[in-house]
């Protein structure tokens, strides 16, 4: 893929951008691991401060980058825009939040004394240079979620950003040079995935984290476990949407819309199987096939589009073979499921019915406005058909029944489980996934902690 700013909207090509030579890319490594040997030493109160800068400069530029946003990969402004909020949120949450979050840890005076010690600290020390592997559906959320915790850790970032985002990407090393961070802290490094590889093995790269595809995740890990480096993965997801009997139908019937299209359903997280009790299962679907005919869908930088282009090509042809062999293996169209005509990666919002374990819709992840509705018979049926996925991302139940939020809470095979709510990812919650959805985890003390040197001091009497 070349590094450029196609709209999607029209399939122009806006910008393209020549990838970095081995010369340049020595540089910026160097500059990394030089910068990282004074950084590591600065303070949590001025890495607070630089970082608060930052989310400042992000709220003032807000309509700027959501424009640019939605340009190089299509959703709604709107949304390009409150990803631009959120991420300056984040910033602030980990500038107050992480020096308490990395505090030296006491253990218990009796294992101390046990231990022979007069005092044992555990202490968390950063690593290093760490790769980010990051991909286009929110060009800024992804990133920021890496770098806010990294940078206040006393890492430096190199970003390896989706090819179709290049002005996100140089955006956001411009943000935060103009922060104030030190040369070097963060930088983007405008190179194909091919070279990631080259990347990963250089001994100054500590650890890598990815948000993408499996197979670019397995590639990742299998190069990373080669070198012995730490990596965290986020990686598909298939989530779940449950409905119980004694659920506000209604209102859950108008989450969903939400959840299953957020992002032109291009998100990992997004609700994607809608698995409904046989009782209320008339009823939902109707509701739900209703709220997603009525999305409007057009132009991404009209204010009152609701569902704007796939980010690609590509993806809109690999989402038009789902739900083509999801027709021809006898799944019912309740609506959408047609390309519409002229220019532009569009898919209309899509709902199926009628789902078999032999069609790729039920195994694959359907990343645009697509959704499959299930029936089960119980409680047993909705965790059986919720926990028949690869992936294991995150999941959502709606339910007023405590005894069956305990179960879900206990048996569905997922990093979250959102109970009368829509999944969504907030600094203070851990985020990430089991199966092939991945491995560690981000956000919160659990993600600032993923790349810490985690250090037992020892000291005699």
């Amino acid at each position: 893929m070349p590094i450029a700013t196609v709209n999607p909207a029209n399939g122009e090509t806006l910008k393209s951008y020549e990838p970095m030579d081995e010369d340049e890319l020595e540089r910026r490594l160097e500059l990394a691991e030089a910068t990282f040997r004074t950084y590591r030493t600065t303070s949590f109160t001025e890495r607070a401060r630089l970082l608060t800068r930052a989310a400042e400069l992000l709220d003032e530029d807000r309509r700027e980058i959501g424009r640019v946003v939605t340009t190089e990969m299509g959703k709604p402004i709107r949304q390009a825009r409150a990803e631009a909020a959120k991420c300056a949120k984040a910033m602030r949450w980990y500038a107050e939040h992480a020096e308490r979050l990395l505090a030296d840890e006491e253990p218990a005076e009796s294992d101390v004394r046990d231990s022979g010690a007069a005092r044992v600290r555990v202490r968390y020390r950063p690593l290093g240079p760490v790769l980010a592997v990051m991909p286009w559906n929110f060009p800024l959320w992804q990133v920021v979620r890496f770098a806010a915790p990294a940078l206040m850790a006393g890492n430096v970032g190199l970003l390896k950003h989706a090819s179709n985002v290049p002005q996100t990407a140089l955006y956001l090393e411009d943000l935060f040079h103009r922060a104030g961070f030190p040369e070097g802290c963060f930088q983007t490094l405008l190179i194909g995935s091919g070279a990631v590889d080259d990347v990963l093995r250089d001994e100054r790269v500590k650890a890598a984290t990815l948000t993408g595809s499996e197979p670019a995740g397995r590639a990742v890990a299998s190069t990373a476990g080669e070198m012995i480096k730490k990596t965290v993965l986020e990686l598909g997801g298939s989530d779940p949407y449950i409905v119980m009997p004694s659920a506000d139908l209604d209102r859950a019937a108008e989450v969903a819309v939400t959840a299953r299209v957020q992002n032109n359903g291009q998100s990992c997280i997004a609700a994607k199987r809608f698995i409904v009790h046989t009782d209320v299962y008339d009823a939902f679907a109707e509701k739900f096939v209703a709220g997603m005919r009525a999305l409007k869908v057009g132009d991404p930088l009209a204010e009152d589009t609701e569902i704007g282009p796939l980010a690609s090509e590509r993806g809109r042809d690999d989402l038009e073979e789902l739900v083509d062999d999801a027709r021809h293996g006898g799944a019912t169209v309740l609506c959408g499921g047609e390309r519409p005509d002229g220019p532009g990666w569009y898919y209309p919002p899509t709902v199926l019915s009628g789902i078999t374990r032999e069609m790729r819709v039920h195994r694959e992840e359907a990343f645009g406005p697509v959704a499959t509705l299930y029936r089960a018979d119980d409680v047993d049926e909705a965790v059986l058909i919720a926990n028949d996925s690869d992936f294991g991302l995150s999941s959502n139940v709606w339910t007023r029944d405590e005894t069956e939020v305990e179960r879900f809470a206990r048996d569905l095979e997922a990093g979250s489980v959102y109970v009368n709510g829509m999944t969504a990812s907030h600094p203070a919650f851990p985020f990430g996934g089991v199966k092939r959805s991945g491995y560690g985890r981000e956000l919160s003390g659990h993600g600032i902690r993923e790349f810490c040197n985690i250090t037992t001091v020892w000291q005699g009497a």
